[in-house]
């Protein structure tokens, strides 16, 4: 129980000491503005699928959607010169019809999440490279870089809507009643039924929710990187889901915090930060996901075995 409640935190120090050791200008302000600026998009994603997760569900495909709606994205804004407002609207559409389109498969289907997102994954990464046959769209109009590479004061704006989701999620998953429906959908969902939650329509809900971080993710990488590449996004799927179970979010649905896939996603950041300080091959810190993923999720599984028990 006391992993459960601060073995995260620990965790999260043991790193930060770890670098601040051995990676040169690690602790500097600079450094630790640009951790939480790189962690920001995959940090909203994360948002999103931990609300999945708790609800009993996997999106995988997350990835996938944030390079499709990068594409279109860039496509309207550089060859068809849309307005930015008209464009981002159609990008955030696109991402919630994406993450709508995952859970009614999932629902009408009857197929694992796991198995169906993991699908609209590959279909979704192909789909990015048809549009432009595979290169890259680039020179965004300036205005529109402001979203991905701007300030207010001295705090990135990719920050500040990370931390606006972060609000969002904890107040939804901590203090309403939709908040305490996911949960019991993740928590059993036969029970959710019978206690009168319309099961479908939050399964529904709660992917079409995934799905507007992910295109809100796709439009702050867009602005950035003043790109859109078919390939950006390849890694979330994974990462996601490895912060989410390192904060605590349960494989099995129905526990976890949104502060610990906060945590989570901070620690992914600072590993991937100070990795690359430290001049560590990339392929490496592949590696380090990996073995960090196999074990949040082994000890999710030993947690649940002896509540079992219990």
């Amino acid at each position: 129980d006391l992993y459960k409640k601060y073995g995260i935190y620990i965790f999260l120090v043991v790193v930060c000491t770890f670098f601040s050791v051995a990676a040169h200008n690690f602790l500097s302000a600079s450094n630790l503005i640009n951790i939480l600026r790189q962690v920001s998009m995959f940090g909203i994603v994360v948002i999103g699928v931990t609300m999945v997760m708790i609800g009993g569900g996997m999106d995988l495909s997350v990835g996938g959607q944030m390079a499709v709606v990068g594409m279109v994205v860039g496509f309207l804004l550089v060859k068809l010169n849309l307005p930015i407002p008209v464009t981002a609207l159609v990008g955030i559409l696109t991402g919630i019809a994406f993450g709508t389109v995952n859970g009614i498969v999932a629902i009408k289907l009857k197929i694992m999440p796991i198995i169906v997102t993991l699908s609209t994954m590959l279909i979704l990464q192909g789909v990015a490279y048809l549009i432009t046959g595979g290169y890259p769209i680039t020179g965004m109009p300036k205005p529109f870089l402001m979203l991905g590479q701007g300030y207010i004061g001295p705090i990135p704006i990719p920050v500040i809507i990370f931390v606006l989701f972060i609000l969002f999620g904890w107040i939804v998953m901590n203090k309403t009643y939709l908040g305490r429906m996911i949960y019991a959908l993740g928590g059993n969902k036969e029970a959710a039924r019978l206690a009168g939650i319309n099961v479908d329509k939050l399964t529904v809900m709660v992917y079409a929710f995934a799905g507007f971080a992910a295109s809100i993710a796709a439009l702050i990488m867009v602005a950035r990187t003043n790109a859109s590449q078919p390939g950006a996004g390849s890694s979330y799927p994974f990462d996601c889901m490895t912060a989410a179970c390192l904060g605590g979010i349960s494989i099995a649905g129905g526990e976890g915090k949104i502060s610990g896939a906060v945590i989570g996603v901070i620690i992914i950041g600072v590993l991937d930060n100070g990795l690359v300080l430290m001049g560590v091959n990339s392929n490496f810190q592949s590696v380090v996901k990996g073995i960090i993923l196999l074990l949040a999720v082994a000890i999710d599984c030993y947690e649940a075995k002896n509540k079992k028990k219990a």
